[in-house]
C-alpha cells in the first residue's frame, strides 16, 4: 500500500471533507458553504446554502441582494437543522462540522438547536458569532482545511482480492 492511501482521516477530517462535498451541491456563486450535524460519530443531517423550494436559484437567476447579502437563500447550517427539524432528529448535543465561519444569525440557530461545539476551517467576514458561540456554551474551533482529494485506491483493492 502506498503511503498516500495509508493515511486515513481523523474524524474531524472525516467530516469536514463531507461538508465540503455537500458544499458542492450549493446554488449561490457568491459562496459554496455545507454544514455536516454529526452526533455520536454519526451523521445527522448535511446542509448547503440554496433556494427555498420552488424558487429559482441564484445560479440561474440571479442572487437577490440586500445590504450585500444575498437573501435568495437559505444557508448551509439552517438547512442542516430544518433539515433534522422536517424528519424529526434530536440535534441537542451535535456538533456542526462548516466550511465557513457562520454568520450571526446561523450562529444563533445552532446554538438555539443544541449544537454544542462548531468546527470549520474558513472565516467569514466579521460577526457576532463568536461573541454568541461564547454566551451559549458552544465550543467553536478552528482547524486547517482538509486535503480535498479522495484517495480511493482501486489498484489496491483489485490486488487485495487476488
Amino acid at each position: 500500500m502506498s503511503e498516500k492511501s495509508s493515511k486515513r482521516p481523523s474524524w474531524d477530517e472525516y467530516f469536514l471533507k463531507v461538508a465540503m462535498l455537500v458544499s458542492e451541491r450549493a446554488t449561490c456563486p457568491r459562496m459554496h458553504c455545507g454544514c455536516v450535524l454529526v452526533k455520536d460519530k454519526q451523521i445527522l443531517s448535511t446542509g448547503y446554502n440554496g433556494s427555498i423550494p420552488g424558487d429559482g436559484h441564484c445560479e440561474d437567476d440571479g442572487c437577490i441582494i440586500v445590504d450585500n447579502h444575498c437573501v435568495r437563500t437559505i444557508h448551509a447550517e439552517m438547512n442542516a437543522i430544518l433539515q433534522c427539524a422536517s424528519h424529526g432528529v434530536n440535534t441537542h448535543g451535535a456538533t456542526a462540522y462548516v466550511t465557513n465561519m457562520p454568520c450571526t444569525n446561523c450562529a444563533k440557530a445552532l446554538i438555539a438547536a443544541g449544537i454544542k461545539e462548531v468546527i470549520v476551517f474558513s472565516d467569514y467576514h466579521s460577526t457576532l458569532a463568536e461573541d454568541f458561540f461564547r454566551k451559549g456554551n458552544v465550543t467553536l474551533r478552528r482547524l486547517p482545511k482538509p486535503n480535498h482529494e479522495i484517495d480511493y485506491d482501486l489498484d489496491s483493492f483489485s490486488s487485495a482480492k487476488k
